[in-house]
């Protein structure tokens, strides 16, 4: 493999991070939101990440897709919300704000993780190239 796929590696995970911060500020964004039914109920989204690997010049991370969260919305009896279904009931979203937190610094971090990765690519090929310079 040449020491440059590591920058097109690193390149192709911060991608990923970077939509797996989307779909989480998305989630955190849309977690309070209230609809007049079930199916209505905004539902948590998460990546779907998938590794590649087809030969020495083709490696990276895809995201294979978004699939929403399975969890039930949750329901909430408000007769006097203008939403409210025939029985009085307004639907919440399923999103887990604790879990999208952890989801968010977890991304953060690995984004951050790239990057140093990338940087500490950076200055050995550069070291390297400087000993023929000596």
């Amino acid at each position: 493999m040449s020491l440059t796929r590591i920058f097109d590696i690193a390149g192709s995970a911060m991608s990923a991070q970077t939509t797996r911060l989307n779909t989480t500020a998305s989630n955190l964004a849309n977690a309070e939101t209230v609809a007049g039914s079930a199916e209505e109920a905004y539902k948590a989204r998460h990546p779907i990440f998938s590794a590649h690997f087809h030969d020495a010049l083709s490696a990276g991370v895809n995201t294979a897709g978004i699939a929403e969260s399975p969890a039930p919305a949750a329901m909430r009896y408000d007769p006097g919300h203008p939403l409210a279904d025939a029985q009085g009931y307004v639907y919440g979203s399923n999103v887990d704000v604790v879990e999208e937190t952890v989801n968010m610094m977890s991304a953060s971090r690995s984004y951050q993780t790239n990057v140093q990765v990338l940087n500490t690519s950076k200055e050995l090929m550069l070291r390297t190239l400087n000993l023929g310079k000596s």
